[in-house]
């Protein structure tokens, strides 16, 4: 069984699994239930020390009664890939407990032509995927045999593309015991991300940060992928899971071209790792929210 360590336990949040179960059940029973079931959320890839509690409010959405299967698209932050990859482990280990891919599912992907697969230490380098584990483990934990993921790296895909896999996702989007996990920070500012953007008539820096971001959520919640690639154009916002987004609204878009438009998406909880206050300074911005499917 080729198995994927949990490579950034013990550094990006605890390899105790007790302490790590503690943790996320407080910050689950501190969020709202407020916009679910979930079909899809958005949440942060970052250390749990600076997203953690934002994103259980994106988890506290999913109904774990009803999932099957879940996809965890993640941006890759380490190697060029031009579309997307699969994973070639058979399970992910998390300090909590494994989880199994469905290889049923990367048959099927396979079939399409579309996808690469990663190898092993892409995907133990990347973190994109495995800091979404621990959560998808904890809201699971009562059906932990009867559920599969299926692990999704996606490259600096072009729009085409971003419409292409979507509207190729877009039947398991329809299925309501699938869930999709994109995976995402925003704004990524300051000289050592080389992005600083400021609008100085918002007043302080994060103030100025976190108009740029809510536009984009803004765009987001219209679940038009046009407006949402216009504003990355304008503004070049440096929102690392740009790509998996854009796949979700490609999904969404297909599914309204076939005349199913009862969907809508809304963002829950907002962060920033710090506030910046000069030029000097950096920061990074975290976001949740959930895609609900009317019936």
């Amino acid at each position: 069984m080729s198995a994927r360590r949990a490579t950034h336990a013990g550094s990006w949040y605890t390899d105790a699994g007790a302490e790590l179960s503690r943790q996320l059940d407080r910050w689950l029973g501190a969020a709202e239930l407020s916009h679910g079931p979930a079909r899809a959320i958005i949440a942060p890839h970052a250390g749990y020390t600076y997203c953690g509690a934002c994103s259980a409010f994106a988890y506290r959405q999913i109904s774990p009664v009803v999932v099957k299967r879940i996809f965890i698209l993640g941006p890759s932050h380490h190697v060029r890939l031009r579309g997307c990859a699969l994973s070639v482990a058979k399970k992910y280990r998390t300090p909590l407990y494994d989880l199994k891919i469905d290889t049923q599912i990367n048959a099927e992907l396979e079939k399409t032509g579309q996808f690469s697969w990663m190898d092993m230490k892409t995907d133990e380098d990347e973190h994109s995927i495995e800091m979404h584990l621990p959560y998808i483990a904890k809201v699971m934990e009562d059906y932990k045999d009867q559920f599969t993921i299926v692990p999704i790296l996606v490259g600096s895909l072009n729009p085409e593309q971003e419409a292409q896999y979507g509207s190729l996702l877009s039947s398991y989007f329809m299925d309501p015991t699938n869930l999709f996990v994109i995976s995402s920070d925003f704004c990524h500012w300051g000289q050592r991300f080389s992005y600083t953007y400021y609008d100085r008539s918002c007043g302080q820096i994060h103030k100025s940060i976190e108009k740029l971001d809510k536009q984009g959520m803004d765009l987001i919640e219209t679940l038009s992928p046009t407006a949402f690639t216009e504003y990355l154009r304008k503004y070049n916002n440096t929102i690392c899971g740009r790509h998996p987004i854009g796949v979700m609204l490609g999904a969404v878009k297909a599914l309204q071209d076939q005349g199913y438009d009862k969907m809508s998406f809304k963002f829950l909880q907002y962060a920033q790792s710090s506030q910046c206050q000069d030029m000097e300074d950096s920061s990074v911005s975290y976001a949740s929210g959930s895609l609900v499917f009317e019936m």
